[in-house]
């Protein structure tokens, strides 16, 4: 098929021909959007209100792409981003839009879907909850250890939808405590000839190095994902790691399968705990390598408030937490509920939400293995609808719930539902569905769970 030639003033668009524009607005990935006679460009780094010269790079029959090539006038909202490899690293898209217009972004992201997908022609939308302190908020790190063309060890993170390693040792969102932690993974890896992983050819042995940090405790966990059983010289890494105030837990994850996947199924300690604990509100948590914890404990903490808020628990209700994992909300919920009982599909999870509500001294939850949609009727089936829900809490993937679980949830009739969500978009794609099957949507707020990326938290109440 021929492709289409694009044209501004008469003349065919082309790559690498350059342009002056300015700057528009933001898709929902974080990139500028600018007009060429009606032609839409994405163009990456740039914000709206910079006057800036671009160069194209990709052209299709509705929009192109651009590359920034110059700042002319840059935006008001334009600020320095505080790490030297913002540009090139993937993990923040937006360190240099300033705080308070991030926040502006996000809540209109929010506001944007649930118009556009959702239909929603009125939105009771509140103030986005933003951070006070933006930076190493971060309790998990995953950085990548490789090589560079010289043959040099490396570990950073990736850039922007590639497999290639960012060098860096330091990153303005994670704990500062990594800075101490990786320079040590890399000496000892030089020192004993400890090569590191090639994904090209799958050979060589460290993939990752996994941190986790305990925001209240301070607990450090240091855990090295690897292409094979054993990490030889092991002790060495130990003695040298035990240095650092708060390391509670040194470990190693095997991961030998040809996979983008970073974790294996299997892990060992080489030193303290299987695990670090940490506190969100008064409840006690236990985090393994394989958990699934929120990364923002701080915001976490205000996403989980404002959940329990909107569930409006008296003390007489069954909730139902849908996508419960380890048992994070449930657990938050439990103080206030008659009963609890949390469904996941993943086994461990379901072991870690048991043992954390055993921490807690909680006894008013109970947590079930499965898929909800399945584990829902036969529940309620079995107790002759003693466990009917008054409240369902769901807190989905990105990819939003199943169709079988919101039809399961509407048969379940619950007074109110609580929707967490990670993405705006399927979000509104969800609440569409319920708001068309009897239920109205009564309070929605954003939380900036991310910051400095375009991603967003939401939770919403529907009665």
């Amino acid at each position: 098929m021929k492709k289409e030639t694009i044209m501004f003033e008469g003349k065919p668009v082309v790559k690498n021909q350059e342009f002056t524009v300015t700057i528009e607005g933001l898709t929902a990935e974080g990139a500028g959007v600018a007009k060429l006679d009606g032609y839409t460009l994405f163009v990456k780094d740039a914000i709206p209100g910079d006057v800036a010269r671009i160069a194209i790079t990709k052209t299709k029959k509705q929009y192109g792409f651009a590359r920034l090539v110059e700042v002319l006038e840059p935006s008001k909202d334009r600020v320095e981003p505080a790490c030297p490899v913002a540009k090139q690293c993937g993990g923040c898209q937006l360190q240099h839009l300033s705080y308070e217009a991030q926040l502006l972004y996000k809540q209109q992201k929010i506001a944007d879907c649930l118009t556009r997908i959702g239909g929603f022609s009125e939105i009771p939308m509140e103030e986005i909850m933003g951070m006070e302190e933006p930076y190493h908020y971060r309790n998990k790190a995953q950085y990548p250890v490789g090589v560079d063309k010289d043959g040099k060890l490396i570990t950073g993170f990736y850039a922007g939808r590639s497999h290639t390693i960012i060098d860096s040792s330091h990153c303005g969102i994670q704990a500062k405590v990594n800075d101490a932690i990786l320079p040590i993974v890399k000496a000892f890896m030089q020192e004993y000839g400890i090569s590191s992983y090639d994904e090209s050819n799958h050979k060589g042995l460290v993939r990752h190095i996994l941190t986790r940090v305990g925001y209240v405790t301070k607990e450090v966990m240091v855990c090295l994902v690897i292409n094979g059983n054993q990490l030889p010289q092991g002790e060495k890494l130990v003695e040298a790691l035990q240095q650092i105030p708060g390391i509670t837990s040194i470990t190693i994850n095997c991961n030998k399968e040809k996979t983008n996947r970073i974790l294996g199924d299997y892990c060992k300690t080489l030193w303290g705990q299987d695990y670090i604990t940490d506190y969100i509100g008064e409840c006690k948590y236990q985090i393994s390598p394989l958990s699934f914890y929120q990364v923002n404990p701080v915001q976490t903490k205000k996403l989980y408030e404002t959940a329990l808020e909107y569930a409006g628990l008296t003390g007489d209700e069954i909730v139902w937490d849908l996508y419960c994992g380890i048992g994070t909300i449930s657990l938050f919920l439990a103080q206030k509920a008659k009963q609890i009982y949390g469904v996941e599909i993943v086994p461990q999870a379901i072991a870690d939400a048991k043992e954390n509500a055993k921490i807690n001294g909680i006894t008013n939850a109970d947590f079930f293995v499965g898929a909800a949609e399945e584990v829902l009727p036969e529940k309620y089936q079995q107790s002759n609808g003693a466990m009917a829900a008054d409240v369902v809490v769901v807190d989905p993937p990105r990819k939003g719930c199943d169709q079988a679980l919101l039809e399961t949830v509407l048969k379940m009739a619950p007074q109110r539902i609580v929707y967490v969500s990670c993405d705006p978009a399927t979000l509104a794609r969800d609440l569409k569905y319920l708001c068309e099957n009897g239920y109205g949507l009564q309070r929605v707020r954003g939380c900036d769970m991310f910051a400095h990326s375009y991603h967003v938290e939401t939770v919403c109440l529907l009665k």
